[in-house]
C-alpha cells in the first residue's frame, strides 16, 4: 500500500471517497445549462436584425449622397416595398449605377418597407451640392421590430431604431 501512495496511487477501496457527489453533478449540469441558454440568447438572427438592414440602407444612401458631390451630378435613391436602388443622371436620363455598393438591392427576407407614396415607389434625388429634393422617413419592419431611416432635405441620413 505504501508503494502505491508514493507513486500517487491510492488503494481501490478509497476510490469512492474521491468521486463526485450528486449535488456537485447537479451544479455542473445547471452551469452548463445556463451557459447554453446564454449562448443561444446572444446568437445573431440568421436573417439579421432590422436595424442592421436599416444601417446598410443608410450607409449606401450616404455613399450616393457623397457620389453626387464628388461627381458633381445628380444621384438618386429609389425605394419600393421589395427593395431599393441608385441611379445617376447621365445625358438627360436616369441610368442605374453599377458600382457594387450602389447596385439594386432587395430587402432581406421578412423585411417590409412602408413606402409613403401611393405609387409604391419613392425617389430622393441628391443634387451636386448634396442637398436632397425632398425629405423621407422610411420605416422598415420585420417580425415585430422596426427601424426608421430619415433622409433630410440637407442630405443627411440618420437611423431611429
Amino acid at each position: 500500500m505504501r508503494r502505491f501512495a508514493e507513486h500517487g496511487f491510492t488503494a481501490p477501496e478509497r476510490y469512492a471517497e474521491h468521486g463526485f457527489t450528486l449535488v456537485e453533478l447537479m451544479i455542473v449540469i445547471v452551469i452548463i445549462g445556463l451557459g447554453s441558454a446564454v449562448a443561444v440568447w446572444v446568437m445573431p438572427d440568421p436573417h439579421g436584425r432590422v436595424t442592421d438592414e436599416a444601417a446598410r440602407f443608410a450607409m449606401r444612401t450616404r455613399a450616393a449622397h457623397d457620389e453626387a458631390i464628388v461627381t458633381a451630378r445628380p444621384v438618386s435613391v429609389w425605394v419600393t416595398a421589395a427593395g431599393y436602388g441608385f441611379d445617376q443622371r447621365l445625358a438627360g436620363s436616369w441610368t442605374p449605377m453599377s458600382e457594387t455598393p450602389l447596385r439594386v438591392a432587395r430587402w432581406s427576407e421578412g423585411t417590409r418597407a412602408a413606402v409613403p407614396d401611393l405609387s409604391g415607389r419613392v425617389r430622393v434625388t441628391f443634387d451636386a451640392t448634396g442637398l436632397a429634393d425632398r425629405s423621407l422617413d422610411l420605416r422598415l419592419q420585420r417580425r415585430g421590430s422596426a427601424a426608421t431611416v430619415r433622409i433630410a432635405a440637407d442630405g443627411s441620413v440618420a437611423i431611429d431604431a
